[in-house]
């Protein structure tokens, strides 16, 4: 892909929270947005870091021992193997950064918000 990207154009393709598209890759990794509202499944990923950068209002990721508040323009890198959940009072838009086919869910059980392949925008 090249040329100009518009986050705020592209959020609005995006239908439901936790349902995260594709926006480019970079050397092997998969840049996505995707809105988040509610609480995420606690998972983690054994082989592989997340980056979110909070693109409109603000969530927390809650790791088993403390809570990590993200306003807007705020983000955060989990480490691999650090097991997590973000969570969101009101929805937020969130942009990912992560190795490409890392699965949203990672190590918990396919349930109704894990999501294989992922739509492009």
């Amino acid at each position: 892909m090249t040329g100009v990207i518009n986050l705020a154009e592209k959020l609005r393709g995006i239908p439901e929270p936790w349902m995260p598209h594709l926006l480019a890759r970079v050397d092997g990794h998969e840049v996505k947005l995707v809105r988040i509202h509610g609480e995420f499944v606690w998972h983690k990923h054994p082989d592989a870091d997340e980056m979110f950068l909070v693109v409109e209002g603000a969530f927390r990721m809650e790791f088993r021992d403390r809570v990590v508040p993200l306003a807007q323009g705020e983000m955060i890198v989990v480490p691999a193997g650090t097991e997590h959940r973000p969570v969101a009072d009101t929805e937020c838009a969130v942009l990912l950064f992560e190795r490409a086919g890392v699965v949203n869910t990672g190590d918990a059980a396919p349930g109704a918000l894990t999501r294989t392949g992922t739509p492009e925008l």
